[in-house]
């Protein structure tokens, strides 16, 4: 059985180690690539103002984050629903950059890296100079993201898993290139391990 986090992080900014932090967590669960309806989401005071530059892509103010827990306060819960589970995200150097940097402050274990699937990496690779975030893959493969008019960490993960289940049990006519991004998606020894059982 493979358990996997399919998951996204709202933020103050772009870099933890000069005080931005966390503002939003979602996750997906996925047991042999297949949503299992467990989802994890918590917003999070990130005990700072919110720059303009950042609500304008997430719509979190700090007066909307100000009466939520900390990070400090939900730590453990996110690092317990999440286990030893393989963690997926669309620029995981990013979200497992920012989770691990404040998990540091903590003192708690971080993350590493093999355990994480960068799903941003692998389309770069398979898509050269062509577009590969989250809107343009779901407009590639015709996967509904109309509910998307600001970015937010739930939908974001849902998603990024609804592109997951639909290239890994082809529930449409797909190119072989988009199998072949699946494949791709599967690079680990666990991955490929599961796959060769079912």
């Amino acid at each position: 059985m493979v358990r996997e986090i399919v998951f996204d992080t709202e933020t103050t900014g772009f870099n933890v180690n000069e005080g931005d932090r966390l503002v939003e967590i979602g996750a997906v669960e996925l047991i042999n690539h297949i949503p299992t309806g467990v989802t994890y989401h918590q917003y999070i005071n990130p005990e700072r103002e919110v720059p303009e530059d950042a609500f304008k892509v997430h719509g979190l103010s700090y007066d909307f984050l100000k009466d939520y827990p900390t990070f400090r306060q939900v730590a453990d819960e996110w690092l317990e629903f999440v286990g030893d589970a393989v963690l997926v995200a669309h620029n995981a150097s990013f979200d497992i950059g920012f989770l691990n940097g404040q998990l540091k402050e903590l003192d708690k274990p971080l993350f590493t890296w093999d355990r994480v699937v960068d799903t941003l990496e692998i389309a770069r690779n398979l898509f050269p100079g062509a577009r590969v975030n989250l809107d343009a893959l779901c407009r590639r493969y015709g996967i509904d993201n109309s509910e998307r008019t600001l970015h937010g960490a739930l939908l974001d993960a849902d998603l990024l898993a609804c592109l997951i289940l639909f290239s890994t049990h082809c529930l449409f006519s797909v190119s072989d290139r988009f199998r072949k991004w699946v494949l791709l998606v599967r690079h680990s020894q666990q991955f490929w391990d599961t796959l060769c059982q079912c």
